[in-house]
C-alpha cells in the first residue's frame, strides 16, 4: 500500500524560503513606556512599533499587526474604492464622462480625496521612524485635510447647491472656504507643535474648532437643500443626509477618546476611538462622491450658463493656490519643528 505524504511540495516550501528573506520578521510591538512620549496616545498601553527603525520596516509594517495598521488600512481601501468608482463612473461605460469646464470641479474633488487618504495613511503608517518624521508627516495629513475641505467645498457649491442658494452665498463661499480650509490647516500645524503631553484641552480645540467651522461652512449648500427640497425622486439628498451622520460620528470619536477611556488597554489594537473616526470618515467620504456624481449628472448641463465659464476656472485656478499655501505652511512648521528639536537635543 502506497504511502501518503502530508509534505508540501518542494516548490512550495521553497516560495516559503524566498518568502521569508524578502519579508524579514519585524520587532515585535512595544508598550508605550517604550516609546518617547511624542508617540503615546491616551489610554493606549501596547501595540506601539519601537522608534527608530529604518524606513523600509515601516513601510512593512503594513503587514503586521499594530495599533496603526486599521488606521491605515481603512484609508488605503478607501482610496482604492474611490478610484475605483471614479473611474467606473467615467468610464466607456459610464455617463459620457469628459473633462471640461464643467466637470473639472468633480475631478478636483476625487483628487482631494485620494490626496487627504493617501497623506493620512503614510503618516500613521510612517510617523514612528523618528520625532523629526511625526512632525513632518502630520503636517503632511493637516495638508492633504485642507486640501479635501476646499475640494468638497468647490464640488458641493457648484453641484450641490440649489438657485436660491447660490444667488445669496455664491460669490463670499469659496473665498471663505479657501481661507478657513488654510486656517484649519496652520491651527492643526501650531496645535501639534505647540503642546505637549498630557496635552492640555485648548490643545483640543485649536484642531477642533476650526475644521468644525469650516465643515458648517462647506456643507450649508447641503444643509440648506436637505431642509428645502422634497427628497422624492432625488437619489443624492438621502445619501448626503447619511454623509452627514457619518461625519458627525467620526467627529464624535475624533474628540473622544471612547472606548478606550473606560477600558485602557483593552482597544489597542483594535476599536479605539481614532480607528473608528478614520473608518467613519472613510464611509463618509465615499457616501458623499456618490451623492456628488448624482449631483453632477444634475447640474452639469447647465453648469457653464449659470456660472459662465471664467468664473469656473477661476474657481478650479484657486484649488492649487490653496495647495500651495497649505504646502508652504506645513514647510514652515517643520522647519521650525526642526530647530525645536535641535534644541532640546543641546
Amino acid at each position: 500500500m502506497p504511502r501518503v505524504s502530508f509534505a508540501p511540495p518542494s516548490l512550495c516550501v521553497t516560495f516559503l524560503l524566498l518568502l521569508a528573506r524578502l519579508l524579514p520578521s519585524l520587532p515585535p510591538t512595544v508598550r508605550d513606556v517604550d516609546v518617547p512620549p511624542l508617540f503615546r496616545e491616551r489610554f493606549i498601553l501596547s501595540g506601539y512599533r519601537p522608534v527608530g527603525l529604518s524606513w523600509r520596516s515601516y513601510v512593512l509594517s503594513l503587514f503586521q499587526i499594530h495599533n496603526e495598521t486599521l488606521n491605515v488600512w481603512s484609508h488605503l481601501l478607501a482610496a482604492v474604492c474611490v478610484v475605483t468608482r471614479f473611474l467606473a463612473f467615467t468610464g466607456p461605460e459610464g455617463q459620457g464622462f469628459s473633462v471640461d469646464v464643467s466637470s473639472l470641479p468633480l475631478v478636483l474633488y476625487v483628487v482631494s480625496a485620494i490626496t487627504y487618504l493617501s497623506c493620512s495613511a503614510a503618516a500613521h503608517l510612517l510617523q514612528s521612524h523618528s520625532e523629526e518624521a511625526h512632525y513632518s508627516l502630520f503636517f503632511l495629513d493637516y495638508v492633504g485635510v485642507a486640501v479635501y475641505q476646499y475640494g468638497c467645498a468647490l464640488a458641493l457649491c457648484l453641484y450641490s447647491s440649489d438657485a436660491a442658494w447660490t444667488q445669496r452665498f455664491w460669490q463670499i463661499f469659496l473665498p471663505a472656504a479657501a481661507l478657513l480650509a488654510w486656517f484649519s490647516c496652520a491651527a492643526s500645524c501650531y496645535a501639534k507643535l505647540r503642546f505637549r503631553r498630557p496635552y492640555p484641552l485648548h490643545r483640543k480645540l485649536c484642531q477642533v474648532v476650526p475644521m468644525g467651522v469650516a465643515y458648517l461652512l462647506d456643507i450649508s449648500p447641503i444643509a440648506h437643500r436637505l431642509s428645502t427640497c422634497s427628497w422624492t425622486g432625488n437619489p443624492a439628498l438621502p445619501l448626503h443626509f447619511l454623509q452627514v451622520v457619518l461625519f458627525l460620528l467620526s467627529a464624535f470619536f475624533f474628540s473622544c477618546p471612547i472606548p478606550e477611556r473606560f477600558s485602557p488597554g483593552s482597544f489597542d489594537l483594535f476599536g479605539h476611538a481614532h480607528q473608528l473616526f478614520h473608518v467613519l470618515l472613510s464611509f463618509c467620504t465615499l457616501a458623499q462622491q456618490e451623492a456628488l456624481f448624482q449631483d453632477f449628472l444634475w447640474r452639469r448641463p447647465a453648469l457653464v450658463r449659470e456660472f459662465g465659464e471664467e468664473r469656473l476656472l477661476l474657481a478650479c485656478a484657486s484649488f492649487p493656490c490653496l495647495t500651495l499655501c497649505c504646502t508652504m505652511t506645513a514647510l514652515a512648521m517643520r522647519r521650525r519643528a526642526r530647530a525645536q528639536l535641535l534644541k532640546e537635543q543641546t
